[in-house]
């Protein structure tokens, strides 16, 4: 038990011990941490007044430059104040110095009709003294002349009216030969300065056609066995196909240059395709033949842009297009048409007439030469009945018709075309005689061919040495052909003047044809 006792004491003496180095050692640790504190506030508040006096002069500074800023605002606001101070000073000054002249010239007013006012007085008073003496004058003119003043007026009258009548036939007849001259003179000049205003090219056609060929085995292709391929080409064509020596050249030769051009462009075609035989080539020429018709539509678009004309039916424009596979006397139709409406719209310009109606008239005045026509009727009629079916101004229409003077002349543009026609065609280097005499010869000879019944085609080539006449099978038989022949040659014969002979070939081609379904 006494153990246990002393462990008791020992354990309370411990703790005791325990609990008074555990005081001793937080009132020492207080002390320090209350140290730390009051340092940490004085830097605190060392630190806060720190910032204190930075904000402090941020907020000087920020002041003072919004002070700088509304003093120069200010200052600028006084200058603006100052100038419009000036201005208006000087709109003040400017207003007096306009009022004093307004007033001035009042009075200058005011002075000019006092003036004036005194010498309209002036001259009535003189009026009424000039009447008196006129009256005074007439009554010592009638008693020494015997006459009363009626009487002597009537003479006078008479006078005058012989001297002013005398006068005015003098007049006239100056006044109609000046027209006259001054008519000729502007008429030369409107001409000069339309035909210097226009450049048109001179387009002489010829008529052949050569092709270049890739190499020399191509001919023996375009010849085909026993030269079918050639012959049908040509029949097909209507066009002469010459093959000599010339290395890699095949020439075509047609006076017809619409039918040259489709030749041509079918040949190319079947050089590059390489299949040539008959079939073919009618396939091809077909084709090519409805793509011409296509670019026919270009050309003619294009002319018609050209002058300036809209509103034209298609087949016109077709048509039109066609003109530039035409000649006359050497000359290209197209070009000859559109130098003709730059000359009208020129000329119509100048004299102040309708620009447009004269262009479309220039344009359209040799449409008859792109038909086909195997009647006795001229191009002017039959180009006329064109227009006239497809509903053109008839202005248009009469400048067709009578521009070679056959027909009566309706409207001064189609005196305007005549002229322009004339100067076209008549200017050194523009039309060829001897080229236009060999193409009537040859549309002689094909319209002579298809003068006769059941002949579907007719094409004159060689030179117009040879005739082609394709007939209908069902119309012509074998005997019939060789008959046809000798009537179509005789027929030549007595109607064509020609040098050497002319060989009359009838063509007669029976096909059948069937389907397997």
């Amino acid at each position: 038990m006494d153990w246990i006792v002393a462990l008791l004491v020992g354990m309370v003496t411990g703790g005791l011990i325990l609990f008074l180095f555990l005081k001793l050692t937080s009132n020492k640790s207080l002390l320090q941490a209350k140290q730390i504190a009051k340092k940490l506030v004085d830097e605190a508040h060392e630190e806060a007044e720190t910032i204190k006096k930075e904000k402090l002069l941020e907020a000087q500074e920020e002041i003072f430059e919004q002070r700088q800023q509304v003093e120069a605002e200010a200052e600028k606001k006084r200058n603006q104040l100052l100038k419009m101070e000036k201005r208006l000073d000087q709109k003040d000054i400017d207003i007096d110095r306009k009022a004093e002249i307004v007033s001035k010239k009042e009075r200058d007013v005011a002075r000019l009709e006092r003036q004036l006012q005194e010498k309209e007085s002036y001259i009535k008073k003189k009026t009424e003294e000039l009447n008196q003496l006129i009256t005074e004058e007439i009554h010592k003119l009638e008693e020494l002349s015997g006459l009363s003043r009626a009487e002597a007026k009537e003479l006078l009258i008479k006078d005058m009216e012989a001297e002013a009548r005398e006068e005015g036939l003098r007049i006239t007849h100056t006044i109609l030969e000046q027209a006259r001259l001054e008519a000729n003179r502007k008429a030369r000049e409107i001409v000069v300065q339309a035909i210097q205003q226009i450049s048109a090219e001179q387009s002489v056609e010829s008529t052949v056609s050569v092709i270049t060929l890739p190499n020399d085995d191509m001919k023996g292709r375009i010849i085909g066995r026993e030269g079918r391929n050639i012959r049908s080409f040509e029949m097909v064509t209507g066009v002469d196909v010459i093959i000599d020596d010339t290395p890699e050249v095949v020439v075509l030769s047609s006076y017809n240059s619409y039918r040259r051009e489709i030749a041509r462009k079918a040949l190319e075609k079947l050089i590059s395709d390489g299949r040539i035989h008959p079939a073919r080539i009618e396939e091809v020429v077909e084709k090519t033949a409805q793509e011409m018709k296509e670019e026919l539509q270009e050309i003619g678009e294009q002319a018609l842009l050209d002058v300036g004309i809209h509103g034209v039916p298609s087949e016109l424009v077709e048509l039109l297009g066609k003109l530039k596979y035409r000649t006359s006397y050497g000359q290209n139709v197209l070009n000859h048409s559109l130098e003709v409406a730059h000359l009208c719209g020129i000329m119509a310009s100048e004299l102040g007439l309708d620009v447009r109606i004269a262009k479309r008239a220039g344009i359209f005045h040799d449409i008859g030469k792109a038909i086909e026509t195997f009647s006795e009727e001229g191009h002017d009629r039959v180009g006329a009945d064109l227009l006239r079916k497809f509903g053109e101004n008839p202005v248009v229409v009469n400048a067709a018709e009578a521009h070679h003077n056959e027909r009566e002349v309706k409207s001064p543009i189609t005196l305007l075309v005549t002229a322009a026609d004339k100067i076209s065609g008549s200017r050194p280097g523009a039309r060829r005689e001897s080229l236009e005499t060999f193409i009537k010869r040859m549309e002689n000879l094909e319209t002579i061919a298809r003068s006769y019944k059941g002949v579907e085609r007719s094409y004159a080539i060689q030179a117009g040495r040879d005739v082609r006449v394709i007939v209908e099978t069902n119309q012509v038989d074998d005997l019939q052909a060789k008959e046809l022949a000798r009537q179509i040659a005789k027929d030549i014969q007595n109607k064509i003047e020609f040098p050497g002979s002319i060989k009359v070939t009838v063509i007669r081609e029976f096909r059948a044809y069937d389907y397997a379904t």
